[in-house]
């Protein structure tokens, strides 16, 4: 019981990361499922299966505040449903003892990657109010969709940086669209798991309790995303996932006993430091309307 409680919890802690943000459900889900014993696939599985009913709850919450893209969840949302589904069966081919490093180099990188990004450039407005072609939605949806259920999260992580980098969509646009689309690719990559686990390799309760953790906050997070300032979530967020999986892999291979271990951590300890109070700065001058410094995109703020 106490693990279900914690997996609740969980599961509304990564809702509203997800749902203000756009990013990172799957991630954070992910590394916990993990960190309690569960093999990569089967972690992968419970996500996904989960968010069919968060996605539903999360797109119809930003759909009523306005949110919303449909011709971006519709162009994005069924490539995003292929490349999740042979990202799943893929998944659920490879033996653990493979997988799970696998899974950990993908999550590091995509953790290095949140944080570079919204630490650096923040968000970017560019070309805003002019609309985003097939030719850049449909390869963003796939690679999102296949990285997602290979790496037990990720279709936030590529999808939402993607299109707020392409300057066309105001950022709670791109939020709730993503997350819109998200319930249609969860249903693919839970498909592509059923068939190659069958039901048995799936730990409903998990299911279950991550659902109902999210589906409880997911309406809040999706009225907080016109607030949150995604600068410094993101740097906050991409740090500990940085640190989670650098563990994992270290554990896995080996490569870092005793001091050098430490070490590694303390490292990555102070970069987390640094870039949380570089984005704090960054996303203080913007609320003052001063500007920033040279070389750095201006962010669109809370």
């Amino acid at each position: 019981m106490q693990t279900l409680i914690l997996l609740a919890l969980a599961g509304l802690g990564a809702q509203l990361v997800d749902g203000s943000l756009g990013m990172a459900h799957g991630v954070i889900s992910t590394v916990l499922l993990l960190a309690l014993g569960a093999s990569p696939a089967a972690a992968s599985a419970v996500v996904h299966f989960a968010q069919i009913g968060t996605g539903l709850v999360s797109g119809v919450s930003h759909a009523r505040f306005g949110n919303v893209d449909w011709r971006v969840v519709a162009r994005i949302g069924v490539p995003g449903a292929v490349g999740a589904f042979l990202g799943a069966t893929l998944l659920a081919g490879m033996s653990t003892a493979v997988a799970e490093p696998v899974m950990a180099v993908i999550l590091l990188a995509l953790g290095l990657y949140v944080t570079y990004h919204f630490t650096v450039h923040g968000v970017s407005r560019g070309r805003l109010g002019r609309p985003l072609r097939k030719r850049f939605l449909v390869p963003v949806g796939l690679a999102a969709g296949f990285l997602g259920a290979t790496g037990g999260g990720g279709w936030g992580l590529i999808g939402t940086p993607a299109l707020l980098a392409s300057g066309r969509l105001e950022p709670r646009k791109v939020i709730g669209s993503v997350d819109a689309s998200k319930a249609l690719v969860a249903v693919a990559a839970s498909l592509g798991f059923l068939l190659s686990l069958g039901s048995h390799g799936v730990n409903w309760p998990w299911v279950l309790a991550f659902l109902l953790g999210g589906m409880v906050i997911a309406p809040v997070a999706a009225w907080l995303s016109r607030f949150v300032a995604p600068r410094i979530l993101g740097s906050t967020v991409g740090g500990l996932i940085v640190l989670l999986n650098a563990r994992t892999l270290m554990a896995a291979w080996s490569a870092a006993p005793g001091a050098i271990g430490v070490g590694v951590y303390v490292v990555l300890l102070a970069l987390w430091a640094a870039a949380l109070t570089h984005s704090v700065r960054a996303h203080r001058r913007e609320k003052a309307g001063r500007p920033q410094p040279v070389g750095e995109r201006q962010p669109v703020g809370a």
